[in-house]
C-alpha cells in the first residue's frame, strides 16, 4: 500500500504541476477556457482523491498511525514522526479540500478569467500545501 501510495503521488504531482501552470498561462495570456482544461482540471480533483483514498489506508495500517495511538506524546516530541503521523496526513487532507473547493468555485465562474483563476489560486494553494509536507525522506 506504501508503494502504491507513493507511485500515485508522481502520477497527482504531475497533473498537478501542468493544471497549475496552465491556469496560469490561461490567466495571463486570457485564453478562453475550453474543455481541455475543464477536462486536466477534473483529472486532477480525481487523482487527487483517489491518492487520499490511498493514503487514508496506508496510513491507518502504518507504524507512524500505530505510534501515535500506543504514545502520542512520544511522537510528537519527534519531527520525523510527527511529521508522517500527524503534519503529512491533515497537510494533504486539507490542500484536497482546496483542489475541491477550487473545482466547485470554477464551476460556478461564467468568464474564462474567473475559471482559470479559480484554478491558479485553490490548486496552487493545493499544491504549495503538498509540497511543504511531502515525506522527502521516505519517497522514491
Amino acid at each position: 500500500m506504501k508503494n502504491l501510495h507513493s507511485y500515485w503521488a508522481y502520477i497527482v504531482l504531475a497533473v498537478l504541476i501542468f493544471t497549475v501552470v496552465n491556469a496560469i498561462i490561461g490567466l495571463v495570456q486570457k485564453k478562453e477556457f475550453t474543455h481541455k482544461e475543464f477536462r486536466l482540471g477534473l483529472f486532477t480533483l480525481i487523482t487527487t482523491h483517489i491518492q487520499l483514498l490511498i493514503g487514508l489506508g496506508w496510513y491507518f495500517m502504518s507504524p507512524w498511525y500505530q505510534a501515535l495511538k500506543a504514545n502520542g506524546g512520544e511522537v510528537m516530541k519527534e519531527p520525523a514522526a510527527r511529521l508522517l503521523a500527524i503534519e503529512h496526513p491533515l497537510t494533504m487532507i486539507i490542500a484536497i479540500v482546496l483542489i475541491t473547493i477550487g473545482w466547485s468555485k470554477h464551476k460556478k465562474q461564467v468568464k474564462s478569467e474567473a475559471k482559470f483563476k479559480s484554478f491558479a489560486i485553490f490548486y496552487g494553494l493545493a499544491l504549495l500545501l503538498i509540497l511543504s509536507r511531502i515525506p522527502w525522506n521516505n519517497w522514491f
